[in-house]
């Protein structure tokens, strides 16, 4: 998967699961600005960042990481 599209997955969980940039950001223990680049595609999340993401937005790898 792209790097790009890991970053709008990850973006159209947090808006469905009613989370802002900010409040997203700070459960994951992030800067709002480390979010968005990864939202844009600029940024790949590290290992930790991923699994901290996953943990806040209650979803497997799988899901995030699933084909339509």
């Amino acid at each position: 998967m792209e790097k790009d599209s890991v970053g709008r997955r990850i973006r159209a969980f947090r808006k469905l699961k009613g989370y802002t940039q900010e409040s997203f950001a700070r459960a994951v223990g992030i800067s709002v600005s480390v979010l968005g680049e990864i939202e844009r595609g600029n940024r790949i999340p590290n290992d930790y960042i991923l699994g901290r993401a996953l943990s806040v937005l209650n979803i497997t790898t799988e899901e995030l990481f699933q084909s339509k």
